[in-house]
């Protein structure tokens, strides 16, 4: 895909990763409209970035907020070439001490979030395909817990292997449709994530503008090239 005013959509995009896809994004000459809670840190990127980055606030699993969100985009740029589901968030700990709060919070930002994003471009992307051939892009950004289990990930793990389940589906679903799908597995990476989870960070993580990179190589792969999974490890974790 050519990203020379592409129309993206970045959940999570306040901080993290979101705020550095965000970045890449823009410097490929996407428009990108970012989703996420805060609308101060929100409108700060936007001082940032400048006009290419839209600011919409929005709770991923709140479902009237979302489809009032992607509405705007739809009304304000006509099309949306890429979702990048981003939004996620881990609450590590024993599961006989784990509160229920902590378990659904993970499930509604990490699965049910991705699926009420989802739900909202599937049908603009169709659209697209039967206009010019090409519906769009759609990238889960999973973890590699969404590949092996771990101690005192066990809500965690759940919600990112449930966002592997629903990605090889919707690959399989929409890739007639002219969709692409890609789920990404990443390993450490140096955000602010393990600081919220509480957990430390092993000593040499992937750096975030990596992966970043990675993302838009991704996007930017030929016409008829569907890279549907993709795992990305530092290679000295330790150093």
């Amino acid at each position: 895909m050519d990203l020379s005013d592409a129309v993206a959509v970045v959940t999570g995009a306040s901080s993290g990763l979101g705020t550095h896809f965000a970045n890449s994004l823009i410097g490929r000459g996407a428009v990108v409209y970012g989703l996420a809670r805060s609308s101060d840190k929100l409108n700060a990127l936007q001082n940032d970035f400048g006009d290419a980055f839209r600011p919409l606030p929005c709770d991923v699993r709140d479902e009237e907020q979302v489809a009032d969100a992607f509405e705007t985009v739809r009304e304000e740029s006509d099309r949306i070439d890429v979702l990048l589901n981003n939004a996620g968030l881990g609450q590590f700990g024993p599961v006989d001490d784990l509160p229920v709060e902590d378990w659904d919070v993970q499930m509604e930002t990490n699965l049910r979030g991705v699926f009420l994003c989802t739900r909202e471009v599937v049908p603009t992307m169709r659209s697209q395909n039967e206009d010019s051939g090409f519906g769009g892009h759609i990238v889960n950004i999973a973890s590699i817990a969404g590949l092996l289990g771990n101690p005192n990930l066990t809500a965690y793990n759940a919600s990112k292997f449930g966002v592997r389940g629903f990605s090889e589906s919707l690959m399989k679903e929409v890739r007639d449709d002219g969709i692409r799908v890609t789920c990404i597995y990443p390993g450490s990476t140096e955000t602010n994530f393990f600081d919220v989870a509480g957990v430390d960070m092993t000593d040499n993580p992937l750096q975030p503008e990596d992966l970043a990179a990675t993302v838009v190589h991704v996007l930017e792969s030929p016409a008829n090239h569907l890279i549907s999974e993709l795992v990305v490890r530092p290679l000295r974790p330790r150093g």
